[in-house]
């Protein structure tokens, strides 16, 4: 099992930069991605972007040259660095992990952290 803790979020203007923390702890060694998303109000759950265990980086159409996913040196935490932030950016933004070991797969999902744009 893995464990995930988002943190990080905020209210901040228009324009704005904040900077996501999710940290894994339990069965870190089976993680093969790591994968943010964000929920809006009365929205569908959408892509943010992810790593994947050798470092491949990807980004959903919305956020992509305005966010930056990165990872610590020992692969536990991942960082979502979200700058020119717009009032759409606000929702719930979760982290999950996703990979396996000794064939049982395994797929984890944090609490959220919230984080709202105001005009």
């Amino acid at each position: 099992q893995v464990q995930l803790a988002e943190s990080g979020g905020g209210s901040v203007q228009a324009g704005g930069s904040l900077r996501l923390s999710c940290t894994a702890s339990g069965s870190i060694s089976g993680i093969n991605a790591m994968i943010w998303y964000r929920q809006a109000p009365g929205k569908g759950r959408e892509l943010v972007g992810g790593i994947t265990s050798d470092g491949k980086i990807n980004y959903g159409r919305s956020v992509k040259g305005r966010f930056t996913v990165s990872r610590d040196s020992a692969k536990t935490t991942m960082y979502l660095q979200m700058a020119n932030l717009k009032p759409e950016d606000t929702g719930l933004y979760y982290c999950r992990s996703v990979g396996g070991s000794g064939g049982v797969p395994q797929d984890s999902w944090g609490q959220g952290t919230q984080v709202t744009v105001s005009a």
